[in-house]
C-alpha cells in the first residue's frame, strides 16, 4: 500500500528543498564510475519532480551543482555540464506538458555557454506554466549569495539611495536570489550526511530538516512521501511555545466560522 494515503493534502509543505547527495557513492557500490551515478540520479530527479507536481507542491528547489563542485575533477565537471544540457533537451517538453515552471538560482555566469543557452531557453518556454515552480540551484553557494547581497546593499547605502536604518529582514530578503520564492518548509538530504552544505543558509532558518541514509539514485516516490509524512507530524513553533501555537490555531478556527 502506498504511503500517499497517509499524507494530509490540506497540510502540504508549500516549498520543499532537496540536497541530492550520494550519486558517486551509489556508483562505486555498483562497481561503476561516478559519472554513471550522476546519470542514474537523473531518474530520481524526474520521479521527485513528477511526484511533487502530482501532490500539488508549489515550490521544489533542487541543489544540482554547488560552487564547491567546480573543484571536482575536470572530467566529472564536464560530464555534469553535458548531463545538464541533455536533461534540459530531454525534459523541456515534459515540464511544459505538466505545467511546471523552471527557474534557476546561483552564479549562472560561471556555467558553460551551451548550458546557459539551453537553461534560459527552457526557462523562457516554461514561463507560461502555472503549476509547480521548479527551482534549480546551479553554481550556487549560500555564502556567495549573502555576500553578493551585502555588497549590493552597501553600495546603495554608500551612494545615498538607501538609508541604513531601513535595512531589516524583509529588505535583505529582496536582495537574495530567492526574493520571489517563499522559504522552504522542508529540507530533504539523502545519503546519510547530516549537514546543509552551504545551501540556503538564510532561507532555512525555520525549515524542518529531514535526513535519510538512502543514496539519491535509490530515492523514489515512496521515500518522498515518507519525508512529507514526517514533516506533517512535527510542530512548527517558529520560536513560540506550543501553547501559543495551539491558541493561534483555535483563534484561526474561530475566525473561519
Amino acid at each position: 500500500m502506498s504511503l500517499v494515503k497517509e499524507i494530509n493534502k490540506s497540510q502540504l509543505p508549500q516549498h520543499i528543498a532537496i540536497i541530492m547527495d550520494g550519486n558517486g557513492r551509489w556508483a562505486l557500490r555498483h562497481g561503476k564510475d561516478r559519472i554513471f551515478g550522476h546519470h542514474q540520479g537523473v531518474e530520481s530527479v524526474r520521479v521527485v519532480i513528477e511526484t511533487a507536481a502530482e501532490l500539488g507542491i508549489n515550490y521544489l528547489t533542487l541543489y544540482a551543482f554547488s560552487t564547491e563542485n567546480w573543484e571536482r575533477p575536470d572530467e566529472e565537471v564536464a560530464a555534469l555540464m553535458g548531463l545538464m544540457v541533455q536533461s534540459l533537451n530531454d525534459e523541456t517538453d515534459t515540464l511544459l506538458k505538466n505545467n511546471i515552471k523552471l527557474s534557476a538560482i546561483g552564479d549562472i555566469d560561471r556555467l558553460d555557454e551551451d548550458v546557459k543557452k539551453r537553461l534560459f531557453e527552457t526557462i523562457q518556454v516554461t514561463s507560461v506554466s502555472t503549476g509547480l515552480n521548479l527551482v534549480v540551484a546551479l553554481s550556487y553557494s549560500s555564502r556567495w549569495e549573502i555576500i553578493k547581497a551585502v555588497k549590493q546593499i552597501a553600495g546603495e547605502v554608500a551612494n545615498g539611495s538607501l538609508e541604513i536604518n531601513s535595512i531589516d529582514q524583509s529588505l535583505f530578503d529582496h536582495y537574495l536570489s530567492t526574493k520571489e520564492i517563499p522559504d522552504p518548509d522542508l529540507l530533504i538530504r539523502t545519503s546519510g550526511e547530516l549537514r546543509i552544505s552551504n545551501f540556503l543558509l538564510w532561507q532555512l532558518a525555520y525549515s524542518e530538516l529531514y535526513f535519510t541514509e538512502i543514496l539519491w539514485p535509490d530515492f523514489g516516490k515512496e521515500d518522498f512521501y515518507k519525508a512529507i509524512i514526517q514533516f506533517q507530524k512535527r510542530e512548527r513553533r517558529f520560536g513560540k511555545t506550543s501553547e501559543q501555537i495551539s491558541e493561534k490555531k483555535c483563534n484561526d478556527g474561530e475566525k473561519s466560522f
